[in-house]
């Protein structure tokens, strides 16, 4: 099985470019009441629209456009011209993307089409009038390689240096969970390894944001697991109690993975913001929940955490609950600072599931406050930045 994954598939057709369709802005500005931050929703249409999962990049790296999903009619991966506020439909002429994420560096993605693994790199040209004349949106994609027949799989995930993609893979030839990785230049697939049977569980895969060796992945038994790549021997960094809540990891600065729990399990459960170190096993609060006997779930959700992201620089934190309320904290002191609010109704629609742009500036997530599930950028203000140097 391995020797057959391992086999290079190289690229299997040269470079194609395409026009892509540019459509008209539809994005809308407020003020939050509560924190006086400003909000952009990035997509009005009554369809629902998601930002990419949080631990997944949305804005291209030279910050040029914000990458999101969308189920309107030809919908699918679509971006937000951040010059313009115009709306990109990120389609090909051979079939619709998915399992997206920026790249490192550049104005490029990386996108799954069937099995197709694809580089896709983007030529903007901003129109200075939208309203009478759009802009223009050349890609040009690369067949990277191919996934194995029949296999379903989580998104496309970039290590830190550039050089590679991680999968997560089941079904069809590919059987139980297996993770993969792939040479971005040669263009090869192979199989790092499988998960521990039982429980055979491969999601949530994704790259350490500093060291290009490490992957991590989710688990049922023992949630946070990690594999070197020059071993391929999956580890678990964090051993939980039975009951203990440990979920939604995404990887920080300086070997650090953020993650939300604690000790009293689902339904009534309490969720810190929490930050492992993987070199020493030392974890931290940075974001503290709350618990009380009496408590429903209802009212513990509004003072607990769910997903939880850091920004590059190492300065912020931030993460939502299930009411739609995004709070931030200051990394060195954990101080926290309520970002916006009121985003999400209890136990209806998609979570927020917030995400960092490239300069720790601004917080993307999904939003519910206008009627519909729409894509959301709230902008830290300058003065916190000035006062969390």
């Amino acid at each position: 099985m391995f020797k057959f994954f391992a086999a290079v598939l190289f690229a299997s057709a040269a470079a194609a470019q395409y026009a892509v369709p540019v459509l008209p802005p539809e994005c809308k500005r407020i003020t939050d009441a509560q924190t006086g931050v400003q909000l952009t929703f990035l997509t009005t249409n009554p369809a629902s629209d998601n930002n990419l999962y949080f631990h997944e990049r949305s804005w291209l790296a030279d910050g040029s456009l914000i990458l999101f999903t969308s189920a309107r009619e030809d919908g699918g991966l679509m971006g937000y011209v951040v010059q313009t506020g115009e709306l990109l439909r990120l389609t090909t002429p051979s079939g619709n993307l998915g399992g997206a994420t920026a790249a490192i560096s550049g104005s490029g993605f990386y996108a799954l089409r069937n099995r197709e693994v694809l580089q896709l790199s983007l030529d903007l040209t901003p129109s200075p009038d939208p309203q009478s004349k759009p802009s223009q949106a050349t890609v040009t994609e690369r067949v990277i390689c191919t996934i194995p027949d029949g296999a379903s799989g989580t998104g496309l995930n970039e290590s830190c240096d550039g050089k590679r993609l991680s999968i997560g893979l089941s079904g069809g030839e590919v059987g139980k969970p297996a993770i993969f990785i792939i040479d971005i230049d040669a263009g090869a697939i192979k199989e790092l390894c499988r998960p521990p049977d039982p429980p055979g569980y491969a999601h949530h895969v994704q790259w350490s944001s500093t060291n290009p060796n490490l992957i991590s992945y989710a688990a049922l038994e023992q949630r946070l697991m990690i594999v070197d790549i020059r071993d391929g021997i999956p580890r678990s960094i964090y051993t939980a109690w039975p009951g203990e809540l440990v979920t939604h990891e995404s990887w920080w600065v300086k070997d650090q993975i953020l993650f939300c729990g604690s000790i009293h399990p689902y339904p009534t459960e309490d969720a810190h913001v929490k930050v492992l170190n993987i070199t020493t096993g030392e974890v931290r609060i940075i974001g503290a929940g709350a618990w009380w006997p009496e408590a429903k779930p209802i009212e513990l959700s509004k003072y607990n955490w769910w997903h939880s992201d850091g920004s590059d620089d190492g300065r912020w934190v931030v993460a939502d609950n299930w009411h739609g309320d995004i709070m931030l904290w200051e990394a060195k002191t954990t101080r926290p600072r309520l970002l916006t609010a009121g985003h999400r109704t209890y136990g209806d629609g998609d979570h927020p599931h917030v995400g960092f742009d490239r300069a720790g500036k601004a917080v993307v997530f999904t939003s519910h406050m206008l009627g519909n599930e729409d894509v959301c950028i709230a902008e830290i203000p300058q003065e916190w930045q000035d006062e969390n140097p």
